[in-house]
């Protein structure tokens, strides 16, 4: 599923990013006076506040509609909004991947023309219920103190090799990884994913709960190379420096290690407040807030015109898989089968 094109320059357009407090969900009052009345947008959010907590705060700024967040895993989120059907307080949802979103579609109000026609198909499911936010590479972190991109399988299958033993790192409960996987069942089929879960855990990998995790094991030189989100490097080296001694490696024959992910947005149908819900994915379309996206949290933009970030890979250089949307919101299915091959509880 290519990406927009997007025109890659030298030099990354940086928004002011506004503080926001560490708490699982928070009350954004935006300046409205006292007596006056004012919109309340509820937001479940899949995605962590580090993330996209920043944007959101940003559209509450500019559109003066409080805003209540409620945050956690996407699979913690989807769980939550099943088990609260049609009484669930929650006007939006966002979710890490399309899976999550797939999950509670049937929860979810298609959204207008307006909003689906910003982005190209590979951005939106055919029923037009959710719509992409942004783009998000599956890659592989490798330390470059210990190894070459030229030492590294052309795509992840052959990272089943027994030279590999103790050597890799994977974060299978993380919800980016099992994405990778449903693409994965789509692509290969369901006996050689299982081939290939089984050959990785072979080779005795560490576990960790998430993407940063595997990052700094790699540049640590605790792992030699892992299953990662692209944009985790990037967040270690704005920490760590150039120097940090780890780089992504895009698989040269594609495969889905180079599957590119979408983070996306719904509206749900039970909501009271849709047209807040609209105008909140509106701002999440806009110059602005995609600008954020691929500025300050290294994502690829979904929309056409805005300036990638410098430091990113080149969208056009990733040999990324075509695959449907409809094709990656099987998570029930994906998590079925990590069980069975007992990679999860």
């Amino acid at each position: 599923m290519p990406l927009k094109k997007t025109h890659i320059t030298l030099l990354a357009i940086m928004i002011p990013v506004l503080s926001v407090l560490s708490v699982s969900c928070r009350n954004e009052n935006n300046g409205v006076g006292e007596g006056e009345a004012e919109e309340v947008l509820t937001v479940y959010s899949g995605r962590s506040e580090s993330l996209i907590g920043p944007i959101i705060e940003q559209f509450g700024q500019v559109s003066g509609i409080k805003t209540q967040v409620k945050y956690g895993s996407t699979a913690e989120i989807a769980a939550t909004l099943m088990e609260e059907g049609e009484k669930t307080p929650a006007d939006i949802f966002i979710a890490q991947d399309p899976g999550g979103l797939g999950a509670v579609e049937d929860m979810l109000a298609p959204l207008p023309d307006a909003i689906l026609s910003q982005v190209g198909p590979g951005f939106k499911p055919p029923d037009g219920k959710w719509v992409g936010l942004s783009g998000r590479a599956r890659t592989v972190i490798y330390n470059t103190d210990k190894l070459s991109e030229a030492d590294l399988p052309d795509d992840i299958w052959g990272f089943t090799d027994p030279k590999w033993n103790g050597r890799l790192g994977w974060a299978p409960a993380n919800a980016s990884f099992q994405a990778m996987v449903t693409a994965m069942i789509k692509l290969w089929g369901e006996e050689k994913t299982a081939e290939w879960l089984s050959g990785i855990q072979a080779n005795n990998p560490k576990t960790y709960p998430n993407n940063s995790s595997i990052v700094l094991a790699a540049g640590s030189g605790e792992i030699d190379a892992g299953f990662v989100n692209h944009y985790y490097l990037y967040r270690s080296i704005a920490e760590k420096g150039e120097d940090f001694p780890a780089r992504n490696y895009h698989p040269r024959a594609g495969g889905p290690g180079a599957v590119i992910l979408v983070a996306g947005a719904g509206i749900l149908e039970s909501s009271r407040n849709k047209d807040a819900g609209e105008k909140f994915i509106k701002f999440m379309l806009s110059p602005v807030a995609q600008q954020y996206f691929t500025g300050q949290t290294y994502e690829y933009p979904v929309t056409d015109g805005v300036v990638t970030n410098r430091l990113l890979f080149p969208v056009s250089g990733i040999n990324a898989p075509v695959i449907s949307m409809k094709d990656m919101v099987d998570l029930e299915g994906t998590v079925g089968l990590l069980r069975k091959e007992n990679i999860i509880p």
